[in-house]
């Protein structure tokens, strides 16, 4: 008789999902928006002269690849205290809300024209990003009952929110920004938030029970801080250290991206398709775009190599995709090349490099997480996820230090250098592979083929 009774609106399904997560979805889908909207637009208004009719703050490009820098990195790193305040204070659902509130904040903030203005937009942006977005891909995974078969599937329909905002964001508030005024650019990031802000506001009666506050009890966090280490997990430790450093390394060559790259479209790229010339922040939705197209083939391509009993480790994931991603800088070296012969660098260039570095990022950024998860012991789990979000940090940091190096050096010997690194990086990682699966060796739940 129960199951006649009607359903509260957070036990309500769409589609065979959970309510909640259309929430969700949305709510990414313009937070993420927002946040590729303003990257779109970051370095190239920084550059562009205050004589211009639509004029910037007229920096050179190390300068702006050098605020771009720390701007990432210290997004990555506010995931740190965003995360400690869900779990310690506030609960993940009001840690999103605050996040967002603050996005709101920021993003509004940047569509005055003023360079204060701007720095203190930023760091709202920062504080939000760190608040929202560490939080709000938990609260999926709080949607569905331990074992359930749908969580895979929702996930993925969350990350192709995170996707679509991200590739429409640049086509949006890039052309707007460009062709009439940035700050009208930074504006529409601004209302993108927004409209993410009230989507999360008045979907609350759906996550009813999710990203709530659960406090431990004091003799179970005594007892866990007591906990001796094995032999397995000291290893596993160590393991760990070496993936940290990949994903240091995979971040400070894949965020070219919205530095270097961006720029070099911007100024060396010539643009012009049938009369019209390509807004340089366009270019940014690349990524987004294979990703939409290509998720799927790879990751069906990974599951039947480990059908066949195949290599398909995670570590092994993440070297395989950080050589591939060093064969689109490749293309960007011969780009650099034409434009040294010809004055102007094609388009494809840029085209083929982001294919690359997409497929390169499909086969790393996936399971460099779950990695992380499965192998840190329970002691130090959370502790992990900060070094985590702190590589991740740093590798965007290391990547404005290379771009920045590009105006002395060139792009031309940037591009190689980054490329031969890469190659030579990966190909260290799968040579000593086997040992770095010894020291992980010992779980019942890990096989092998998952480290």
């Amino acid at each position: 008789m129960s199951e006649n009774l009607p359903k509260l609106p957070h036990q309500r399904t769409f589609m065979g999902h959970p309510s909640g997560l259309y929430v969700l979805f949305f709510t990414e889908l313009w937070e993420r928006f927002s946040y590729y909207g303003m990257r779109a637009l970051f370095t190239i208004f920084l550059v562009a002269k205050t004589t211009d009719q639509n004029p910037g703050f007229g920096w050179s490009n190390e300068e702006a690849i050098w605020l771009y820098g720390w701007y990432t990195m210290l997004v990555y790193i506010a995931a740190i205290p965003g995360g400690w305040i869900a779990d310690n204070l506030l609960g993940q659902k009001k840690t999103v809300m605050l996040g967002g509130l603050l996005l709101c904040l920021g993003h509004g903030i940047l569509a005055l024209d003023s360079e204060l203005s701007f720095y203190v937009g930023c760091a709202f942006i920062i504080l939000g990003v760190g608040g929202l977005k560490p939080n709000i891909s938990s609260m999926v995974g709080g949607l569905y009952p331990p074992g359930d078969e749908r969580r895979d599937i929702g996930f993925y329909i969350f990350y192709m929110g995170i996707n679509l905002g991200a590739f429409f964001a640049p086509l949006l508030c890039g052309w707007i920004g460009e062709t009439y005024n940035w700050h009208y650019g930074f504006g529409l990031a601004a209302i993108g938030m927004l409209i993410g802000q009230i989507s999360f506001f008045f979907g609350q009666k759906y996550l009813v029970g999710v990203g709530e506050l659960k406090r431990d009890s004091l003799d179970e966090k005594q007892a866990l801080q007591h906990k001796k280490l094995t032999p397995i997990e000291k290893d596993r430790i160590k393991v760990l250290l070496v993936s940290f450093t990949m994903i240091i390394i995979f971040w400070g060559a894949f965020e070219q991206a919205g530095g270097l790259m961006n720029l070099y479209a911007k100024q060396k790229t010539n643009r012009m398709l049938m009369g019209w010339e390509i807004p340089a922040s366009w270019f940014q939705s690349l990524n987004a775009f294979f990703i939409i197209v290509l998720a799927v083939f790879v990751g069906s391509a990974w599951n039947k190599i480990k059908a066949k009993g195949k290599e398909a480790s995670s570590i092994f994931q993440i070297a395989i995709g950080i050589l591939i991603m060093g064969f689109g800088f490749l293309f960007m070296r011969f780009g650099a090349s034409e434009y040294e012969l010809m004055g102007y660098s094609s388009m494809y260039w840029l085209v083929l490099a982001y294919l690359f570095h997409t497929v390169g990022e499909l086969c790393a950024s996936p399971v460099a997480l779950s990695f992380i998860t499965k192998l840190a012991p329970e002691k130090y789990a959370a502790l992990m996820m900060g070094l985590y979000f702190a590589a991740s940090g740093l590798g965007n940091k290391l990547a404005a230090n290379i771009g920045g190096s590009a105006e002395a050096t060139g792009e031309k010997v940037t591009f190689t250098g980054i490329f031969i690194f890469c190659t030579l990086f990966a190909l260290l990682v799968i040579a000593i592979l086997k040992p770095l699966k010894r020291l992980a060796h010992g779980a019942e739940d890990l096989s092998e083929k998952t480290i």
